[in-house]
C-alpha cells in the first residue's frame, strides 16, 4: 500500500518554499505586477531555481539535477498555487523538462533548464490535453515556419520546444521567433502566439512521445497546484468569516455558511488524495494514466468552486481589484481548462478502465 502522506522531507520542502514566497510573492506585489505588463517574477523564479535548486526536481543527478521525484515537485506546486505565483514552474521545471527526459540525446539543454540559467517552453497550446491532437509547424530545409496560439510563459521562456510536421521535436531559441501576448484570463501565467518565420532548430527526438509525457506530467502535477489554490482560498475565508460581523455575530457563526464551508473542506481533502495519488504514480509509473485522469477530472470543479465560494463569501471586499482572491478566480478557471478539461480527462479515465459511455 503507497503512502499518500507526506514525509517530513517533503513538509521541510513545503516550509522553505513557502517562507520565499511569503518574501517573493505576496499578494499586493503580485496585483501590481499583472499591471504592468511584465506579470512574470523573475527574482522569485531565480531564488526558487538558482537559490534553492527545485527546477532541476525531476532531473537525474547525472544529468545535472536533483534526483528526486514526482511528490517533491508537487510540494513545489501546491505552495506555488496557494500564492497564485507568476513563475513558470510547471511550464519548465515540469512540462519542458519531462519533454527533454523523453529525448534521451539531449544533455546541456536539460542540464541548463535543471538550474534554472534557461527557462524552457513547449510549444503546445496550454488547453491541450495528455492524449489530444496539437498544432505543428512546417520543417522546410532546416528551418521552421508556422504559428502556434496560446503557449503558456512564451513570453520568459530562452528556448522552446517545437514540435513539427516532419515527426520531429525542435529546440528553437526565443531570439529566432515572435512571441505576441494573447489576451489571459489568468493574468499570473499569460499565453502568447509563438511565429516562426524560417527559424533554425535543433533535432531533440521524436516529438509524439515527448509531448505525451510532458503533458501528462503537466495535467498530474497540476492538480497539486489546484490543491494549494483551494486550500488557501477555504483557509482565507473562514479566517475572514471568523472576523467579519453581522447582527453583531461573526458571519461564521451562521448555520448556512458552516454546511458551505464544511462541504467545501470535504471537497478539498478528497482533492488533496486524488493530487497525492497522481503525484506518487508519476514517481513510480504504476497506474499512471488512471490517476491522472482521476485527479484532472476532480480538481478543475473543486478549484473553481472553492474560489467561487471564496469570492461570494468575502462579499463587497471580495469584488475589489486590491484583494487577491481575483486572482485565484481567474488560476482556477483557465486551470480548469488547462492540459485537458475536466470532461476530457473523464473521457479518458472511461476508455482507460474499458467503461464506455452509454
Amino acid at each position: 500500500m503507497t503512502d499518500l502522506l507526506y514525509s517530513e522531507e517533503e513538509e521541510a520542502l513545503r516550509a522553505a518554499v513557502r517562507d520565499l514566497l511569503s518574501d517573493h510573492c505576496d499578494a499586493p506585489g503580485v496585483i501590481a505586477r499583472t499591471e504592468s505588463g511584465t506579470p512574470h517574477d523573475l527574482a522569485a523564479w531565480k531564488a526558487l531555481a538558482d537559490g534553492m535548486g527545485l527546477a532541476g526536481l525531476l532531473v537525474p543527478e547525472d544529468r545535472g539535477g536533483q534526483g528526486a521525484t514526482h511528490r517533491e515537485a508537487a510540494v513545489v506546486l501546491e505552495e506555488l498555487g496557494r500564492a497564485v505565483a507568476p513563475v513558470p514552474y510547471l511550464t519548465s521545471a515540469v512540462v519542458a523538462t519531462e519533454a527533454l527526459l523523453a529525448c534521451d540525446a539531449e544533455g546541456g539543454l536539460l542540464a541548463e533548464l535543471a538550474s534554472g540559467r534557461r527557462i524552457g517552453a513547449l510549444a503546445v497550446a496550454l488547453n491541450v490535453a495528455p492524449g489530444g491532437a496539437y498544432q505543428v509547424v512546417r520543417h522546410e530545409d532546416g528551418a521552421l515556419h508556422g504559428e502556434l496560439t496560446a503557449i503558456a510563459d512564451a513570453a520568459v521562456a530562452d528556448v522552446l520546444l517545437v514540435p513539427a510536421d516532419d515527426g520531429g521535436l525542435y529546440a528553437v531559441d526565443a531570439d529566432a521567433v515572435t512571441v505576441t501576448p494573447q489576451a489571459s484570463l489568468d493574468l499570473t501565467r499569460p499565453v502568447a502566439t509563438v511565429t516562426l518565420d524560417g527559424a533554425p532548430g535543433r533535432l531533440l527526438g521524436d516529438a509524439d512521445p515527448a509531448v505525451r509525457r510532458a503533458l501528462r506530467a503537466g495535467a498530474g502535477l497540476l492538480a497539486s497546484e489546484q490543491l494549494g489554490l483551494a486550500e488557501w482560498t477555504l483557509t482565507e475565508t473562514v479566517r475572514y468569516l471568523k472576523e467579519r460581523k453581522q447582527f453583531n455575530r461573526p458571519v461564521g457563526g451562521f448555520q448556512a455558511i458552516k454546511h458551505r464551508l464544511a462541504q467545501l473542506w470535504l471537497e478539498v481533502v478528497n482533492l488533496r488524495a486524488a493530487a497525492r495519488n497522481a503525484a506518487d504514480a508519476l514517481s513510480t509509473g504504476e497506474d499512471v494514466d488512471v490517476a491522472v485522469a482521476v485527479a484532472q477530472a476532480y480538481a478543475a470543479p473543486v478549484a473553481v468552486h472553492a474560489a467561487e465560494e471564496a469570492l461570494q463569501l468575502h462579499a463587497g471586499i471580495g469584488m475589489t481589484w486590491e484583494h487577491p482572491v481575483h486572482l485565484y478566480l481567474k488560476r482556477a478557471k483557465a486551470d480548469s481548462i488547462a492540459y485537458g478539461t475536466a470532461g476530457a480527462h473523464r473521457e479518458a479515465l472511461a476508455e482507460t478502465i474499458d467503461l464506455p459511455a452509454p
